[in-house]
């Protein structure tokens, strides 16, 4: 089975867009909402071009653009795409304008850019891409779908590069629906936020390959059942974990932790790049970002739970940082796994 390597990664969301500098020098929010901090859109379209997108399809565009860029590839055999909202922007200003203005004299425009599908099919008219395209939209695993669909293709010989995907957009509206209804905006929860995450899937390995994609798993039922047997926990080093600062949600990944990976120090992420439907993406950036550069920043940790990890050999304790699992769950029934090593590690035989 060939190894496969995420060879560039490029991100908008509440952080500094396009960069990496969050690693070393992160954006702090108290609001209980923040949308992406959007690039100089002028830039990368003509006026007339950028007019006809909304902001989820100018943020795909663009890091799309630049993930291809940095890894050199200009024509990838597949562009897969998680989403949970979808083009929820777009879908609300054609509502509002029919209940407005009725049937007649609407522009088509919003209507046809309001489907989830159509993020993935403008980055591939963009890329002249003519190959594999797909979107999953399943709420809070939508971006574990589109990296194990990419994943299963790249190991099973059927492709060679992947774009995988993972955007949302959060509007004032919905947000403010959501937070009515109990699900974001609470005290003391992460704030919510927004996605705009594209990563380039090679199975070749080369100078500017982040780390490596071990593993990839969604698990539906009773967490204790699962079995990774792939997967060797005593191997792993961190835990990157979706906890958002709601207790109760946060005491499943905790109860789950301890039951399946116990004594092994946890991670955050969404308190960096906030709460949404494919946060998870960000949770498999930050780990890709600590394993190329070999340390765990601060704010990434979680103080309460952080514990000595065991190591085996004096060869581990000098190199800490060589495995990395992400661990998202929704309402304890949907669990999904995603396994990054060092590009350099070797497996055990």
């Amino acid at each position: 089975m060939s190894e496969i390597y995420i060879n560039s990664i490029k991100q908008i969301s509440a952080q500094k867009p396009l960069t990496d500098e969050w690693f070393d020098a992160p954006v702090r929010y108290s609001e209980n909402y923040v949308r992406a901090i959007d690039p100089d859109f002028r830039q990368y379209f003509a006026p007339n071009v950028a007019r006809r997108f909304g902001k989820i399809l100018k943020r795909a565009l663009v890091v799309s653009q630049k993930a291809l860029e940095e890894s050199d590839v200009t024509n990838p055999d597949a562009i897969i795409t998680g989403t949970g909202l979808g083009c929820i922007e777009n879908t609300e200003l054609f509502l509002d304008k029919l209940v407005r203005e009725g049937e007649e004299l609407l522009n088509p425009t919003q209507f046809m850019q309001s489907t989830h599908n159509t993020i993935s099919s403008l980055i591939a008219i963009e890329a002249k891409c003519h190959s594999y395209n797909t979107t999953y939209a399943h709420k809070g695993i939508s971006f574990e779908c589109a990296l194990q669909d990419a994943l299963l293709q790249l190991q099973s010989g059927g492709i060679k590069t992947a774009l995988v995907g993972a955007h949302d957009e959060m509007t004032p509206a919905y947000f403010t629906l959501l937070q009515k209804a109990g699900f974001l905006g609470q005290a003391n929860q992460t704030f919510a936020g927004e996605t705009a995450v594209a990563m380039m899937l090679t199975n070749q390995k080369t100078e500017k390959s982040l780390c490596k994609i071990e593993n990839v798993e969604k698990f539906y039922g009773n967490v204790e059942t699962w079995r990774a047997a792939s997967l060797q926990v005593s191997d792993i080093d961190y835990i990157m974990l979706g906890t958002n600062g709601v207790a109760e949600t946060d005491r499943i990944y905790y109860e789950n932790c301890q039951k399946l990976f116990p004594d092994i120090p946890l991670l955050q992420y969404k308190n960096i790049f906030g709460e949404s439907y494919t946060a998870p993406a960000f949770g498999v950036y930050a780990a890709a970002l600590c394993l190329k550069n070999g340390k765990i920043p601060d704010f990434l940790e979680q103080r309460a739970k952080l514990v000595p990890p065991k190591r085996e050999s004096e060869e581990q304790r000098q190199n800490a940082v060589r495995k990395i699992l992400c661990y998202n769950q929704l309402e304890n029934k949907n669990h999904t796994f995603v396994c990054l090593t060092s590009k350099n590690l070797t497996p055990k035989k």
